[in-house]
């Protein structure tokens, strides 16, 4: 499949009607936008109520304040790494699951896109589908409509439907209204921030100090917790491939990284704040719970508007970037029938969550596990960017014949699977969950290094194999 012929027809980028373009690329003619653009859309989605719980969650661990800001900061430069790899969008003028193709081979791509790429949007979809689902439905049953099963669904159905909408209607969209959305957002989520600084405990001191072993579990683990947000940040590129080719990727590295990173620093603190003044047992009944017990009446529902808005501008750049992946798969399907289905299935996932589990406890699980493979997959395209300097040929990328550049040994690059697979099994090796624990984990007393070791074996694995016979381009 050429790319010739696969950008041979018109396509529109306007916010008035739905982006019929898929992974095609984009000549060009047809670029447009400025990197500091990037901000706001990446801002957006980062104003949400998953910051307070896992800022909740690092003193659930038993770390003082300023252990758990401290670990926040530290988190929060991962950021970079998102910004670093959406660069190659606009090198290429295609998808981010395009551009690895680079990286696994024409073949072995489209096993890493199934699986990593539609890993990491289910259980985002359905994390974020989750929490207003809570939030929602409680805000219902405040009001009379208690039914434990039916409101939570409908709720699901219908910021499902809203969501979308968006991504079928797509880029031109996104870039229209995020900025909008954004600046609701921090308004909303900064008027919900001053409701819970009085009930602060300034104070406060942890019922058990942690030192030693046990305090450098529970750091890494709220480390692994944190970091998993900005590691899945795969589809960076998808957002940028609209730029001019001549954008700078330092400008889009700081526009990226800072608009995700932002937000993420103030509202996880804020969480932090939030657990100081709760009782334990108010985590029992959920974070969303606890969070409308403390605030007045009427800003309750003003806090449901806010998650709904926030899950549908990080949700529907999920699904827009998770339509195209299907297509690179090599299904032949169009973007907007592929962004349906992959709403469907997030759909089915996060009615399957809200029926089986809290808000705190399924965002924790799904987080840490999810580190298993963005981090490996993260490193690995960083290393690929850095080395290529941001060269990226849309044609030779499309290319998927056995002569093409990127078919390697049988249509699969050894060092990026190997790479991968090597990362993925350090990183469960060193994670330690209440679902899991690796063999290393368990012998460093619950010391969680997941995230640094997996992707330093994944980028050093990607590298050196990278510079044998084995990273020959081309057929071997």
């Amino acid at each position: 499949m050429s790319a010739e012929r696969i950008g041979a027809e018109e396509f529109v980028d306007a916010s008035t009607a739905p982006e019929t373009r898929g992974i095609e690329v984009i000549g060009d003619a047809e670029r447009h936008g400025r990197a500091r653009d990037l901000f706001f859309v990446w801002a957006a989605p980062g104003v949400s109520i998953l910051n307070f719980t896992v800022g909740a969650t690092l003193i659930l661990l038993g770390l003082e304040i300023w252990q758990a800001v401290a670990v926040i900061l530290a988190s929060s430069l991962l950021w970079v790494f998102p910004g670093l790899i959406a660069g190659s969008g606009p090198a290429a003028g295609t998808s981010g699951s395009v551009v690895t193709r680079a990286m696994y081979g024409v073949l072995g791509n489209k096993l890493f896109v199934a699986f990593v790429g539609w890993f990491i949007g289910a259980v985002f979809l359905s994390l974020t589908w989750l929490a207003s689902s809570f939030m929602g439905a409680d805000l219902l049953r405040r009001i009379g409509l208690d039914d434990p099963v039916w409101v939570p669904i409908g709720v699901t159905l219908v910021v499902s439907a809203v969501t979308v909408l968006v991504a079928i209607f797509g880029h031109g969209l996104i870039l229209r209204i995020y900025p909008i959305m954004a600046v609701v957002l921090f308004v909303i989520f900064l008027l919900v921030s001053a409701f819970i600084l009085p009930t602060v405990d300034w104070g406060y001191t942890a019922p058990q100090q942690l030192s030693g072993g046990q305090l450098w579990s529970a750091i890494s683990i709220g480390f692994t917790i944190l970091a998993s947000t900005p590691l899945s940040f795969i589809n960076s590129p998808d957002i940028a491939r609209y730029l001019p080719r001549s954008t700078k990727p330092s400008h889009i590295a700081a526009a990226t990284a800072f608009g995700g990173a932002l937000p993420f620093i103030v509202f996880t603190s804020v969480g932090v704040l939030l657990a100081t003044g709760l009782k334990a047992g108010a985590f029992d009944a959920g974070i969303d719970v606890a969070l409308f017990d403390l605030l007045p009446g009427w800003v309750g529902p003003v806090l449901v508007i806010g998650v709904i808005v926030n899950t549908i501008a990080l949700n529907a750049m999920t699904t827009y970037t998770s339509s195209m992946a299907l297509q690179a798969i090599g299904f032949r399907l169009r973007r907007i029938p592929s962004a349906i289905i992959v709403g469907a299935v997030g759909t089915a996932l996060t009615i399957y969550l809200v029926l089986s589990s809290s808000l705190l406890e399924a965002a924790n699980i799904l987080l840490q596990l999810l580190v298993i493979v963005s981090g490996p997959a993260m490193a690995i395209f960083v290393v690929d960017v850095l080395r290529r300097r941001y060269v990226y040929d849309g044609a030779e990328l499309f290319d998927d014949s056995r002569g093409g550049r990127f078919w390697y040994s049988g249509g699969w690059s050894i060092p990026g699977i190997a790479a991968l697979l090597l990362g993925g099994l350090a990183t469960a090796l060193c994670l330690s969950t209440d679902v899991w624990t690796g063999a290393i984990a368990s012998a460093l007393g619950h010391v969680d290094l997941s995230v640094p070791v997996g992707m330093i074996v994944a980028a050093a694995t990607y590298l050196l194999l990278s510079r044998t016979r084995l990273g020959k381009e081309g057929r071997l």
